[in-house]
């Protein structure tokens, strides 16, 4: 089942290009907003699972392109983002430590929304195509062996970040740095979690493209190890980790695409107040070169390094 908020955040469910309004059905869970209404719906998902199956069977559907998709999980109480966590040219045969960082709710955006870059001295800004995991019950020191049981669905998710500032909190947690959607599929939908395509486009040229199988630690190990440090919710959103290698700048007006197979397209633009430009080298290609990581890719604009118009 694929999950959706549309409009003015109605609760609906899209099947065969459709999408159908089940906020009747909603309407009777408790809510003060729409995150609310979502993970009650996901918490309590096998109560209304067979009246929310009915609703797409007797018509009524709006066509997809009618409506404005929101993102599916608006606020959620934690997003957790899991670091280093692909084998990739950047960290090499071995497995890194298990680590992650979290992002702030305000960070999140959803389908055809706007990643807007701050005005801050960053080397590059940059999006890593990620695929999420949504929890489904509480999880509290599981197990390994029950983590799985605690996944109720998954979705596309974009890790803004702002290269070179001096915390994880000034890269990741910017407003805006959380693209999600443009649906939630449930678990039952994806074959398998350790074998899906992803890819990310900016302005139609492929970036990254990869395989979810070449995660380091598996969801198992990522919930329960985030489970032993604090309380996971339904809603809750676990980002998987991307693979570095085809990650390059974005820059103002930038169309940019992630597609995990099986969860949909998310599209978002970028916008640039400063209309600054970074070079679009991928980290690899920079290694390549014996570009140091950490050196500064902005061409012009505000904050831009200045430079030797000798070399």
């Amino acid at each position: 089942m694929k999950l959706v908020y549309f409009d003015d955040f109605r609760l609906g469910i899209l099947k065969d290009g459709a999408v159908f309004d089940i906020s009747s059905i909603a309407d009777e869970m408790p809510k003060t907003a729409p995150q609310d209404l979502m993970a009650g719906l996901i918490a309590r998902f096998d109560h209304f699972r067979a009246r929310l199956e009915g609703a797409t069977t007797n018509g009524g559907g709006i066509p997809v392109g009618s409506v404005r998709l929101r993102p599916p999980l608006p606020r959620p109480a934690n997003i957790v983002c899991m670091a280093l966590n692909y084998f990739d040219g950047k960290i090499g045969p071995e497995r890194a430590p298990i680590d992650s960082f979290t992002k702030a709710a305000g960070s999140i955006i959803g389908p055809d929304d706007t990643m807007i870059l701050p005005d801050y001295p960053a080397i590059a800004f940059e999006g890593e195509a990620e695929m999420a995991v949504v929890i489904g019950k509480r999880a509290t020191n599981v197990s390994e062996a029950d983590a799985m049981d605690h996944v109720f669905g998954y979705m596309n998710f974009i890790d803004g970040s702002a290269r070179g500032a001096s915390s994880l909190f000034q890269v990741k947690a910017r407003e805006t740095f959380a693209p999600i959607g443009p649906y939630l599929v449930t678990a039952d939908e994806v074959r398998d979690p350790y074998d899906l395509r992803v890819r990310l486009w900016i302005n139609g040229a492929l970036k990254q493209d990869f395989n979810t199988g070449a995660m380091a630690h598996r969801i198992a190990r990522c919930i329960a190890w985030v489970s032993s440090v604090h309380t996971l919710e339904p809603g809750d959103v676990l980002a998987t980790g991307t693979s570095h290698d085809g990650l390059s700048s974005f820059q103002d007006g930038d169309l940019v695409e992630l597609e995990t197979e099986g969860l949909g397209k998310l599209r978002v633009r970028v916008r640039d107040d400063l209309k600054r430009t970074w070079e679009r080298d991928s980290w690899l290609e920079r290694r390549a070169k014996g570009i140091p990581e950490n050196a500064n890719r902005q061409l012009s604009g505000k904050h831009a390094p200045e430079r030797n118009p000798q070399t």
